[in-house]
């Protein structure tokens, strides 16, 4: 998944993006409003954690303004404010879900989880294609009777393949799902994480397929 965070504290901002890069997710990080907007104009989002007190205005406008505009990317709003009030205020404006300052990370995580799922914007607990039985939750593919764990990247790179089997994805898509802007990512480097993911789907019916010039895509022959 690949999320954008707007929280002008520098140290908790690095701090949550370190959590969720460790998830294996994509983080760009805004400090104002004006840098959201650019970030949302270069790049679409599964996710926007928003805090409310910014530097160049209030995160419930702009929150207010993208549904207003008929945009419907998930929104978590962060907040220092824990009146009822405040809270079903920022719900009522359009968030999917909040949480309170300070908060656990353990507890972000599960918030993040939860409106994913609400929204249909994370796959099914379980999937099957081609003779392998993949489980995002545990982070597992079963190929017959084995049992193999993905790591963070391999997990969110077969996330998106199993989105659509038989979808070519370019490596920009797949880098711009598994990356921040933040991180230095070479076409090596997305070839490595394909290579991997070949090698635990190896015995199974589903292969990648590297479609010269293109990208990659989740076929079974």
């Amino acid at each position: 998944m690949r999320f954008l965070l707007v929280e002008d504290n520098a140290d908790l901002a690095a701090s949550v993006a370190e959590r969720l890069r460790l998830d294996g997710h994509g983080v760009d990080r805004a400090a104002t409003l004006a840098e959201t907007r650019d970030c949302l104009a270069a790049a679409s989002y599964d996710l926007i954690l928003l805090d409310i007190s910014l530097p160049d205005g209030d995160g419930r406008d702009f929150l207010a303004a993208e549904r207003r505009a008929g945009r419907d990317t998930p929104i978590i709003v962060m907040t220092a404010r824990a009146a009822v009030v405040d809270r079903v205020d920022v719900l009522d404006l359009g968030a999917d879900d909040y949480v309170t300052k300070p908060f656990d990370f353990a507890e972000l995580e599960a918030r993040c989880r939860a409106v994913l799922r609400r929204r249909g914007v994370a796959l099914q607990t379980v999937q099957q294609f081609a003779g392998l039985i993949f489980n995002p939750l545990n982070a597992t593919v079963r190929v017959g009777d084995e049992l193999r764990e993905l790591r963070n990247r391999e997990l969110r790179l077969l996330e998106i393949l199993m989105a659509a089997p038989g979808r070519i994805f370019s490596k920009n898509q797949i880098c711009d799902r598994l990356f921040s802007y933040a991180e230095s990512v070479t076409d090596n480097a997305i070839e490595v994480y394909v290579g991997r993911l070949r090698r635990k789907l190896d015995g199974s019916g589903a292969r990648i397929e590297t479609v010269r010039g293109i990208g990659y895509r989740l076929t079974a022959p």
